[in-house]
């Protein structure tokens, strides 16, 4: 695993001095080998981790035999033994996966070589000979890759906080993408929160032509649509079903396997974790190490589980007891450890496991992906059951009622009257107004699964825009070109998460978290094969007799009895609520400030100064929404003093 970073400048505004900065501050995702290389106009910088060849013949950036072709590459491409047979009578220089797919590139195009990829890669290809330079990202998103318009440059990387080694003028904040950080908790792509900055998509060649006017025009081509896979396995059996879905599982696990140094896997001792465990054990000759972290509040800890599957696996299982006092250590880091802003606080267990495991291995497989592929989100049925219970209401009744329930005077009245336990989560009956109003209003099942994923459910209300009110983006939740092909409605839900929630955030709260320490996370259960054929088979094969994940724990019980897993899905959470009420108020109110949001004139300062003051008095849990704006706050503190570090040195 590695970190890519590259430029474009046709009338030299960027050296290669400054590529070697902005490359070194990836080196906590390549700390074993550095490099440049540079022609003309283009220059590339690359940091390794050695994971496959350890030998000097990995280095990047690398030529292909022919001298056409110089490419930086950061992930893993696992076939690459077979495409490597495929391409024949080559001089092979060494034994990594970076020459056979380059060496690829060069035999059959970037196009028609990356649909022969299976893995995760984020690679820039600079074809000489046609004056082109291609970006690529894997078809699920699991590698980053930025681009952008730097005052007529082209710069890409695998991290976007790389722009801050450069000594012009950093690009300005991209206030949609703020909007959009406030309503999903992570920046969606294409948008990051740089003006003039895109993530390249999952899926996609983005292609540009260098003797062109601009170079920073892309060319953005689709590979892979998930889509595509759609029904294709609508009669199979069930028998039938387990048993290929088992055969793709079993093949993703074990060339998942291939390193040239030390392997474990993470173990939560949920269903994903646990089945990737299972086969990953039945695969290996010895026992695999696996890792967990326990906490000492029991409502958030999962270590006695992990602990009951390791045993029955027979793994060598590490575990780690956290205090309160090593998340909150932990807290600091965050800012640093994401190029953007990101608010999805379960990346800070996903951090602390990372650093476990980072010591006794450079490899760990992930569990990461089942839910969206096999239904598992608790939210897919709720929406279906509140959905059924409202939807014979007119819409202009439900428009009303939504009015109602979200004014003023009578939020007011309900301030502090707390709801009784079978409401659910206790809060208090205001709290749970705001939320209901959002439900009520939506016009379709749709608009209501829109509204119960979003945080701030008005966030252009929050951001300060210039002469115009800013607008919200659009994203794959309300684009029905990505999604309208499935029919039922838990599977539509399911492929938004899958092309938006699961890139840009669960895979992007894995990757800072692993590379941060210099871990590398693979992914068995998000290799196409796999995302392909269970796309492909019908909803009951997903849920079935109100239970999810049907087909995966018929698999399971394979392996664990079910009473080792069958318990309610408990998620990888912190305490936030409590926490902005003790520990961290004071670190909160600081960022928090009237003054210092006035000054900074991003966000509003009324609201947010409001939900502060209601989460302070129990008027409600507003812990996920304060903490978007901490996020983003604390990430704005940490951007000036990196700027200020770089305007010394």
């Amino acid at each position: 695993m590695c970190g890519i970073v590259g430029a474009v400048s046709p009338q030299h505004r960027i050296s290669e001095a400054e590529v070697v900065a902005m490359t070194d501050l990836l080196a906590h995702r390549g700390p074993d080998d550095s490099g440049t290389w540079a022609e003309a106009d283009v220059i590339l910088g690359h940091r390794r981790l050695a994971v496959i060849d350890l030998s000097v013949e990995g280095h990047q950036p690398m030529l292909s035999a022919d001298g056409r072709f110089a490419m930086v590459y950061n992930g893993e491409v696992y076939n690459f033994a077979e495409l490597r047979r495929t391409l024949g009578g080559i001089a092979w220089r060494g034994g990594s996966d970076s020459e056979v797919i380059l060496e690829a590139i060069a035999r059959w195009g970037v196009e028609a070589a990356v649909s022969r990829f299976v893995g995760m890669f984020a690679l820039a290809v600079y074809d000489r000979a046609q004056r082109q330079l291609w970006l690529v990202r894997d078809r699920l998103g699991i590698k980053p890759l930025y681009y952008g318009d730097h005052q007529g440059d082209l710069l890409f990387a695998s991290e976007l906080h790389v722009v801050d080694a450069l000594a012009s003028p950093r690009p300005s904040i991209n206030r949609q993408a703020l909007v959009a950080l406030l309503r999903f908790s992570y920046v969606p792509g294409p948008l990051s929160i740089y003006e003039g900055f895109h993530k390249v998509p999952p899926g996609c060649t983005v292609r540009f032509d260098l003797d062109r006017e601009p170079v920073v025009a892309p060319v953005i081509t689709r590979y892979w649509n998930p889509a595509a896979a759609l029904g294709v396995h609508a009669l199979i059996s069930d028998e039938e079903a387990e048993a290929q879905l088992l055969a793709h599982l079993r093949d993703a696990v074990r060339c998942r396997m291939i390193a040239d140094v030390p392997l474990g896997a993470f173990l939560s001792g949920g269903i994903d974790s646990t089945l990737i465990c299972a086969l990953l054990q039945e695969a290996s000759d010895a026992p695999i190490k696996t890792f967990t972290i326990g906490f000492e509040q029991r409502a958030f800890d999962e270590a006695e589980h992990a602990r009951a599957v390791a045993a029955h696996l027979g793994t060598d299982h590490h575990e780690l007891y956290v205090s309160p006092d090593d998340m909150l250590a932990a807290v600091t880091k965050l800012p640093e450890m994401c190029d953007e802003p990101f608010s999805d606080a379960s990346l800070l267990p996903t951090y602390l496991v990372s650093s476990m495991a980072r010591s006794t291995v450079t490899v760990a497989l992930s569990g990461d992906g089942g839910d969206e592929l096999f239904g598992g989100y608790l939210r897919y049925a709720l929406t279906e059951r509140l959905w059924a219970a409202q939807k014979w209401i007119p819409n202009v009744l439900r428009g009303g009622l939504a009015s109602m329930l979200s004014s003023a005077p009578l939020r007011a009245a309900t301030r502090g009257i707390r709801t009784p336990a079978w409401m659910g989560r206790r809060s208090t009956l205001s709290d749970k107004l705001y939320h209901a109003a959002g439900v009520v209003g939506a016009a379709d099942i749709d608009a209501l699964y829109f509204s119960l994923i979003s945080h701030w459910k008005n966030p252009t209300e929050l951001v300060i825009g210039g002469s115009q009110p800013v607008r919200e983006p659009e994203s794959i939740y309300n684009d029905p070109s990505h999604w309208s092909a499935a029919q039922e409605p838990s599977r539509r839900f399911a492929i938004k998460d899958l092309l938006s929630y699961l890139p840009h955030d669960i895979l992007t709260k894995v990757d800072r978290a692993s590379m941060n320490v210099s871990l590398e996370a693979r992914v068995p259960l998000l290799d196409h094969r796999v995302v392909e054929f269970c796309l492909g088979l019908p909803d009951h094969m997903l849920k079935r007799s109100g239970q999810t994940k049907w087909l995966l724990k018929r698999l399971l019980n394979r392996y664990v009895p079910p009473t080792l897993i069958d318990r309610p899905k408990q998620g990888f959470g912190v305490p936030l609520g409590d926490w902005l009420r003790g520990p961290l108020r004071d670190w909160a109110g600081d960022l928090l400030n009237r003054d210092r949001l006035d000054r900074e004139g991003y966000l509003r300062s009324a609201p947010v100064v409001q939900a502060f003051e209601a989460h302070q008095r129990g008027d409600g849990d507003w812990s996920a929404y304060l903490w978007d704006v901490l996020m983003f706050q604390s990430w704005l503190e940490a951007r000036g003093q990196r700027r200020s570090a770089s305007a010394a040195s």
